[in-house]
């Protein structure tokens, strides 16, 4: 099975930009569709992006549309979510997850496997 590691996770400023890392260990990485998801206390994991797996492919929730921006590098087993213009609502823990369909599915109980999560938190 594939292993999950975020990073890049911090405290920022409203406007600012922070760029999510997603290393795979495991079965490669281009086997699998990725999503990004998040979550704050009291609330249900929330869908951020998908990316196909080879990377042509893909979703964002309206609330990344125009802000965030998915990619992959299958050759190092990475996975990114660029976050620009952050504000105060894009507070959470923000997590990777691995699908091994060929959907880009939004819902996080279609992902099969997960990590840790990195937290992301933007003052006003």
């Amino acid at each position: 099975q594939v292993q999950l590691v975020e990073s890049g996770g911090g405290l920022v400023q409203s406007g600012d930009s922070l760029r999510l890392s997603c290393a795979a260990s495991g079965p490669t990485l281009s086997r699998y569709a990725m999503g990004w998801f998040r979550q704050t206390p009291g609330k249900e994991r929330e869908f951020v992006a998908v990316i196909s797996r080879g990377g042509g492919n893909t979703v964002y929730a309206d609330s990344a549309k125009g802000r965030f921006s998915v990619s992959r590098n299958n050759a190092v087993n990475t996975v990114y979510l660029q976050m620009n213009s952050l504000a105060p609502e894009d507070t959470a823990v923000y997590y990777c997850a691995a699908d091994a369909s060929m959907v880009l599915f939004r819902h996080a109980w279609e992902y099969d496997y997960w990590g840790q999560g990195t937290q992301v938190t933007v003052s006003s």
